[in-house]
């Protein structure tokens, strides 16, 4: 996988964490430095967690399924890039508008964002993907999204929350169904 398609997996998988992080920012009355700091560490650091233990556990069982990873790649990819989607049609334009950044809030936020990256990293081990650069790319382009979400949160609201919750879904389907053509129909 080139670098431009895991950057462009990582804009896509960041799109939740840059949801939350606008609605964080919403929130906060008088945003300071560290709230976006502890906003992109928190959201950076668990998307770039995930996909590693999602690549050892599909490490350990690749072994299996080798004649078919770019069928899985493409379903958990579909399905993750589906749901996003869907949950930016949903007409729920209410951010929850807690502005607690305690380490119970936010390791809940963090691990709820990033459950999509665990799928992605089980993609990562059938793909056979330098994981070392994945979470990097993932782990920064996160952080940068979320630092900018609790901004662009304070500034205007949740205006742009379902756009990009869509636009990450969007980019999520269109990478499976590439990488299902590059291994049945251009491969």
């Amino acid at each position: 996988m080139e670098a431009a398609e895991l950057l462009i997996i990582a804009v896509g998988v960041s799109m939740d964490a840059f949801a939350v992080s606008i609605c964080k920012g919403l929130a906060v009355r008088r945003l300071r430095p560290k709230h976006a700091a502890m906003t992109a560490l928190w959201f950076g650091g668990f998307q770039a967690l995930m996909p590693l233990i999602g690549y050892y556990l599909g490490v350990s069982f690749s072994d299996f399924v080798s004649s078919v990873d770019h069928w899985i790649a493409f379903i958990l990819l579909g399905l993750i890039g589906a749901n996003m989607l869907k949950e930016s049609f949903q007409k729920d334009d209410s951010c929850s508008l807690d502005p607690d950044f305690s380490f119970r809030t936010m390791l809940a936020m963090a691990v709820a964002t990033s459950i999509d990256a665990l799928a992605i990293g089980v993609s990562f081990a059938f793909l056979k993907v330098n994981i070392w650069h994945a979470i990097l790319f993932i782990g920064i382009t996160t952080a940068a999204f979320s630092a900018i979400g609790v901004c662009v949160g304070n500034l205007f609201g949740c205006r742009y929350k379902s756009k990009a919750e869509f636009a990450g879904g969007f980019i999520l389907i269109i990478m499976g169904i590439k990488i299902l053509l590059d291994h049945t129909v251009l491969g």
